[in-house]
């Protein structure tokens, strides 16, 4: 029997780089916020201590995929603690609806949602401080997926604080290009000294995107596309991109300005959501059956 399991996107309302250490990795502060829109994975188990992925993506190697290596690194940890039952394993599969390259988290969701839910399926027993230590040797986005709740990072992104910002509506846009977060974060031009500040008054000012400038600078149709969305609301690059989105208070609003959309921008709205989808297809795990 398949079962399904929500790997949510996630948006960054805001982001500021505000130094780069000396192994070469920025530190920030970001806002991290799920959508209720995402891939969907499916989990049937196995006996023979197999792990399969049934929809491999073209180009990438089992070894390199992440759904593969966050399940691996499970089953891994609970076999060296004794937590696995004998012969666990798994066939994976997904629906993948998350652009990559595109800022929504989508690499790092899928291994969140494949580390929850096979800890959950196979009874391992980690706990969530455990399975979000073990999604940081995957990636720096990782852990706040694990946690499943809106998050202030700071750090390279480990330093999480829960936060409730407000649940807005987005018009999410890919601009129909992939932006390898190295080709951000090794510009020279990056602002990388913003400074350091709390986020109750993070939360009183404007929220910016310190990556947005040399995305677009870059990448003319993330330009052009963020020049379209300002014209009906405020409007911002996610992550590193490529993806950028627009808030709306109403769902209504957002579809209005969707169907405008030129031809080469290819969008969807969904809704800001402060605790995962993730997190409540646990709690009603029937559902997702």
């Amino acid at each position: 029997m398949m079962m399904r399991f929500p790997a949510p996107a996630k948006l960054n309302l805001f982001l500021y780089i505000t130094g780069q250490r000396a192994d070469g990795y920025h530190t920030l502060q970001t806002l991290f916020q799920f959508l209720d829109y995402g891939d969907t994975l499916g989990f049937e188990l196995r006996t023979d201590g197999i792990i399969r992925l049934l929809t491999p993506v073209a180009g990438v190697p089992d070894e390199e995929n992440l759904i593969v290596r966050a399940a691996r690194l499970l089953m891994r940890e609970a076999q060296r603690t004794g937590r696995l039952p004998e012969g666990s394993g798994a066939d994976i599969q997904i629906d993948k609806r998350l652009p990559m390259g595109g800022g929504l988290g989508g690499g790092s969701s899928n291994a969140a949602t494949v580390l929850v839910a096979l800890n959950h399926l196979w009874h391992c027993g980690l706990s969530v401080d455990e399975l979000a230590e073990l999604g940081l040797t995957l990636g720096a986005d990782v852990p706040v997926f694990v946690r499943g709740h809106a998050a202030f990072a700071e750090g390279v992104g480990e330093i999480l604080t829960l936060a409730e910002p407000e649940e807005k509506w987005y018009l999410v846009a890919h601009p129909g290009v992939s932006i390898p977060t190295p080709t951000i974060f090794s510009d020279p031009e990056l602002p990388r000294n913003t400074p350091k500040r709390s986020i109750e008054t993070l939360l009183k000012c404007e929220f910016s995107n310190d990556c947005e400038v040399i995305a677009r600078k870059r990448f003319r149709k993330v330009d052009e596309a963020l020049t379209w969305l300002l014209e009906y609301a405020p409007s911002r690059l996610t992550g590193t991109g490529a993806c950028v989105f627009a808030e709306f208070d109403t769902e209504s609003a957002a579809l209005q300005v969707l169907e405008q959309a030129p031809a080469w921008l290819h969008g969807f709205v969904a809704r800001g959501v402060n605790l995962s989808p993730l997190a409540s297809a646990l709690a009603g795990q029937a559902e997702y059956r």
